[in-house]
């Protein structure tokens, strides 16, 4: 087995929920109600939970002496292999929903598959995190509609949230020559296989929320998992990293 495919898939799922977890973070104290301050703050401990599990991983298969914070706190952004989806900036809490919404499905569908995974440790970091997930996508599920359904100011800030994200979700089931080793192997599965399924749910919920799709012929934007990012995530990095970098080793 290429230790190398292992060590970049543990990475990218690691990075996914790192740099949502940091998205979500920047949400406390700033919560529309305090009720939901706290849900997005409980949301970004446990993607940040699921992000360490991953990078620890990483870490261990990598064999250099280190970390799961050396992976989360000194890696350019190049280095990183997260979707472009989840360092997109909040916007407004509709905007914010609307991304997490989009990613939690997929995540819930991939989880669900993983638990499955030949890799006992990749298959049980997916079942704690899939029991997380499911809690996230069945939240901001109800929220995209409560604010779909909601006022016409609610519904037209859901709508041009929908509007644009959608660019961003071809490249969840985006795939390279990693996934294709591990997938060989029993270790990762084919995203294309629960497309259908994802379509579906995001779709029965639009329903619901008096949401109108995109047309499919906007512009796709790709390229996160081969360490291709839009400007945001630097900016993410430079306030993430900021004080291991600026004082390497600090302890408190």
């Amino acid at each position: 087995m290429n230790n190398n495919h292992l060590y970049i898939y543990s990475l990218r799922l690691g990075d996914n929920s790192l740099i949502l977890g940091h998205r979500l973070s920047e949400w406390c104290g700033h919560g529309p109600i305090l009720e939901e301050d706290i849900a997005l703050s409980n949301m970004s401990l446990d993607l940040i939970g699921q992000a360490r599990g991953f990078l620890a991983y990483s870490a261990k298969i990598e064999g250099k002496e280190k970390t799961e914070d050396d992976l989360a706190y000194l890696r350019d952004a190049g280095g990183f292999f997260n979707c472009l989806l989840v360092e997109q900036p909040n916007g407004d809490f509709a905007f914010t929903i609307m991304r997490s919404f989009l990613y939690s499905v997929f995540a819930y569908l991939r989880y669900r598959d993983l638990v499955k995974s030949k890799d006992e440790t990749i298959s049980g970091l997916a079942e704690k995190s899939l029991k997380e997930i499911i809690y996230h996508y069945r939240h901001c599920a109800d929220w995209v509609i409560r604010l779909g359904d909601g006022t016409t100011e609610s519904h037209r800030r859901t709508q041009e949230a929908l509007d644009d994200l959608w660019s961003y979700v071809d490249e969840l089931f985006e795939m390279n020559e990693v996934d294709a080793a591990l997938i060989k192997q029993g270790i990762a599965f084919d995203l294309n296989t629960f497309r259908s399924e994802w379509n579906q749910l995001v779709n029965d919920v639009f329903t619901k929320a008096g949401l109108v799709l995109p047309p499919d012929n906007i512009y796709k934007s790709k390229g996160g998992i081969n360490g291709l990012h839009s400007e945001h995530l630097g900016f993410l990095l430079a306030e993430m990293q900021f004080l291991q970098r600026a004082y390497p080793g600090a302890k408190w």
